[in-house]
């Protein structure tokens, strides 16, 4: 195992057998983030010999790779050289885009409002605005299949999780937890709780890539009436233009 390699604002270390890890150090939360991001979108356009997976989350990036093909050197050189090319500013991230997510929140979609109201102090109404308010920046995927992991909604404090995780939450579920929102992609169990539901088909197992979002791009929540729900069933998860 080699030393750690720390340079540029980022450290590059081993981790396990075959991959190795990089944690973004000192920079703040957002530049962290964007940073990590960054050289993964790197490391995926180089793709080096060997590498086959690349998990970039809030603050670190860890990279596998086939320790029949490759080692641990070669990839932290490789991690390195696109880190060093990152802080001359010759990658550039892809354009941001918002994605038009209509949901209608409470009632059978959304079990949990009342009970988030009552953490919060809040009416269900202001959850609903809050929620619904500004568009919420996707951090990293998360499980299960894509999971876009979110910035929180502006709520007054964090949002527990429930005491007792369901088995099974339908898909276009808009949950929150913490500090953190998410849509669930498909069927799953799950522990957060539950604001809504989207009529959007949110993941496409025939497509490539799964989900049409990245870390990056931006989910506005769109109030609307249960009503309305066949309007939107089934349609894909489109980013808005214009």
């Amino acid at each position: 195992m080699g030393a750690p390699d720390m340079d540029g604002g980022v450290v590059i270390a081993d981790c396990g057998d075959s991959a190795v890890v990089v944690k973004a150090a000192g920079l703040g939360r957002d530049r962290a983030w964007r940073t990590v991001h960054a050289l993964a979108d790197a490391i995926e356009a180089a793709r080096p010999g060997g590498v086959y997976g690349i998990v970039p989350t809030y603050d670190s990036l860890l990279v596998e790779f086939d320790a029949l093909r490759t080692d641990h050197e070669t990839v932290r050189r490789a991690l390195r050289h696109e880190a060093d090319r990152l802080g001359a500013g010759l990658v550039r991230a892809p354009a941001a885009r918002t994605f038009v997510v209509p949901v209608v929140y409470g009632g059978e979609h959304g079990p949990d409002l009342p009970v988030v109201a009552e953490q919060l102090g809040l009416s269900e109404r202001e959850v609903v605005e809050l929620h619904s308010g500004a568009p919420l920046t996707v951090r990293c995927f998360g499980a299960p299949a894509g999971a876009p992991m979110t910035d929180g909604p502006a709520f007054p404090r964090p949002v527990p999780r429930l005491a007792s995780p369901r088995t099974s939450v339908p898909p276009g579920s808009i949950a929150v937890a913490g500090r953190q929102a998410v849509i669930c992609p498909m069927r799953s169990p799950g522990g957060w709780p539950l604001l809504g539901r989207t009529p959007l088909r949110v993941l496409d197992l025939d497509a490539e890539p799964l989900t049409p979002y990245r870390p990056g791009d931006a989910f506005r929540f769109v109030p609307i009436s249960p009503e309305q729900w066949d309007d939107h069933a089934g349609a894909p998860l489109a980013a808005a233009h214009g």
